[in-house]
């Protein structure tokens, strides 16, 4: 059987992956989103209260799907790593990326020996369907996409260095965290926030990897992928509901819920 990742293979034809955010931690709004048409839904592990079991869940929830489900770990924890391999993952977007060391660290804990260090254990695992696919040991290491995210002051500085690891598929630019790393906290639209992205995304796309990234702008959205970015997400599930609902409420003359004043039950 051979090595199955079409996004990958997408990312490195460099074919356009549009995709949304799953933040509400919760399998059956994960397969609502999954019938919206997307190219792929992050399952986010590090800002969304998900867990291992949950994030299980909700790739259960959109196999049927075409979508793809890239997983996001709360941080890159090579045990953690292994664990949603094993569940079958196998696109991971690592947040907090560094250094290239921390880069190279990451492919290792993607590869299975001698090439890396994921321990092996897939037999019992969802990601050989329960050792259905025979040959999984053999495919696994390529069919892996490993996403990187820079999003840190320090991060840019190492960006060439972080291209060149090989294993690294695509880097993804966390925009928050890099607007706060620059001095614009709450602010990733700053000019000098969007100069750093934009010179970023340069450099990713030199280096012939896949560049990625998160807005909520449609026109933000355009412009980096008319400068070559290949996985944008273009939306946040939580945000897109209360934006619906508040508007839904006030057609109808209420606005957002007022805090109670004893907020202990909090």
């Amino acid at each position: 059987m051979p090595a199955d990742n079409t996004f990958k293979t997408a990312l490195a034809a460099r074919h356009p992956r549009i995709g949304l955010w799953l933040s509400m931690a919760d399998p059956y709004l994960a397969e609502v989103s999954a019938t919206a048409g997307f190219d792929w839904m992050l399952i986010d592990g590090e800002h969304a209260p998900n867990d291992l079991q949950s994030m299980l869940q909700a790739l259960q929830a959109v196999a049927p799907y075409p979508v793809h489900p890239v997983v996001r770990p709360v941080k890159g924890d090579t045990a953690l790593m292994k664990q949603l391999l094993d569940i079958g993952v196998k696109s991971l977007l690592v947040p907090m990326v560094d250094t290239a060391d921390e880069a190279r660290a990451l492919v290792a804990a993607t590869r299975y020996p001698p090439a890396g260090v994921r321990g092996v254990g897939s037999a019992v695992g969802r990601a050989s369907r329960f050792s259905a696919r025979a040959d999984y040991l053999d495919v696994a290491d390529d069919e892996i996409c490993l996403l990187v995210q820079v999003e840190s002051a320090t991060a840019l500085q190492n960006l060439d260095a972080i291209c060149a690891v090989e294993g690294v598929d695509g880097v993804f630019i966390g925009p928050a965290d890099l607007a706060a790393s620059l001095g614009h906290r709450g602010k990733p639209g700053h000019p000098e926030v969007q100069s750093a992205i934009d010179a970023a995304m340069a450099v990713i796309i030199g280096h012939g990897k896949a560049a990625g990234t998160l807005t909520s702008d449609p026109a933000l959205a355009e412009r980096y992928l008319a400068q070559g970015a290949t996985f944008v997400a273009t939306g946040v599930d939580v945000l897109l509901y209360a934006q619906a609902a508040r508007s839904l409420a006030a057609r109808f003359g209420r606005g957002p819920a007022a805090l109670p004043a004893d907020r202990s039950a909090y």
